[in-house]
C-alpha cells in the first residue's frame, strides 16, 4: 500500500515532481463543476481547515509512477492551506491520506473513467468514486460508488448521502456564472440542497430589499394614521 513506504527513504517531495501533466481539459464544464463543488463547500465548511478539494490537480499515488490528475477531488484530515503558495500537487506519501471522494466528469472524449479510473481509485482505496456523464440520455448521468469490501458498489437514490462527509451530492438545474444548466451540488440531510455563495448573496440581497421595503410601509401606514415616524418622543 502506497502509504507504508518508508518515510526515511528519499522519497521526491511535491516541490520536485511535476504539478501538471500538461494535458488540457476536454470541456470546460471538467473545471466548472468541481469548482462549483469547491467553492460551496468553501462556505459550508467555512470555519474548518481540515479539508482540502483538489481541482485537475495532480495524485502521486506511487514514486514510480506518473500523477493521475482527477477533475476533483476532496480529502479529509489534512490542512487546507499549508503555505501562501498553496498545494503544487497532492502527494500521498507527503500527506499521509488518501482523497476520501474523487470525481470525473465524461466529456465526449472518453479517459477511462469507467474502466482504468475506476480501478486505480479502487486500488489506492478511495472512499467514495464519482462519476458525472452530462452527455447521457438513457443511462443515469450520476453515478456514486462506493467502496465495500474492496470493490466499488453502485450506490442508490439521488441525491447520494455520504455519511463520513455528513453531505449528500446530487443534480439539480440552476445558474452558475450566468450559465443556466443542470450542475453537481451538495444536500445536506434532510435533501435540501445548499446554496452556492452566488445565491447566498443573492439571497441576502433580496431580503435587505424586502426588509428596506416593509419598513417603507410601515412609515407610510404610520404617516396615514397622522404619525411622522421621524419624530423625536
Amino acid at each position: 500500500m502506497l502509504l507504508k513506504y518508508n518515510p526515511l527513504a528519499c522519497l521526491p517531495s511535491a516541490e520536485d515532481l511535476p504539478d501538471s501533466d500538461d494535458t488540457p481539459v476536454d470541456n470546460q464544464l471538467q473545471h466548472l463543476i468541481p469548482t462549483l463543488l469547491e467553492i460551496t463547500l468553501a462556505l459550508i465548511w467555512s470555519e474548518r481547515m481540515d479539508w482540502f478539494f483538489g481541482v485537475n490537480t495532480g495524485i502521486y499515488y506511487d514514486p514510480d509512477e506518473p500523477a493521475i490528475v482527477p477533475d476533483g477531488f476532496l480529502s479529509l484530515g489534512v490542512s487546507r492551506i499549508i503555505d501562501e503558495d498553496l498545494r503544487l500537487s497532492y502527494v500521498l506519501w507527503e500527506e499521509q491520506k488518501v482523497p476520501i471522494l474523487v470525481l470525473e466528469v465524461v466529456s465526449q472524449k472518453r479517459r477511462g473513467e469507467y474502466t482504468n479510473k475506476k480501478k486505480l481509485y479502487q486500488k489506492i482505496e478511495v472512499l467514495y468514486y464519482v462519476v458525472y456523464n452530462p452527455l447521457r440520455k438513457k443511462k443515469p448521468r450520476l453515478e456514486v460508488y462506493k467502496l465495500e469490501k474492496g470493490e466499488y458498489q453502485l450506490q442508490r437514490g439521488e441525491p447520494v448521502w455520504l455519511p463520513e462527509l455528513t453531505l449528500g451530492i446530487g443534480r439539480e438545474q440552476g445558474i452558475y456564472q450566468g450559465i443556466n444548466r443542470e450542475w453537481l451540488y451538495w444536500y445536506d440531510q434532510q435533501e435540501k440542497r445548499y446554496l452556492t455563495p452566488e445565491e447566498s448573496i443573492l439571497e441576502a440581497q433580496q431580503q435587505a430589499q424586502a426588509a428596506q421595503e416593509k419598513a417603507k410601509r410601515l412609515e407610510e401606514r404610520l404617516r396615514s394614521l397622522g404619525i411622522d415616524p421621524n419624530e423625536e418622543i
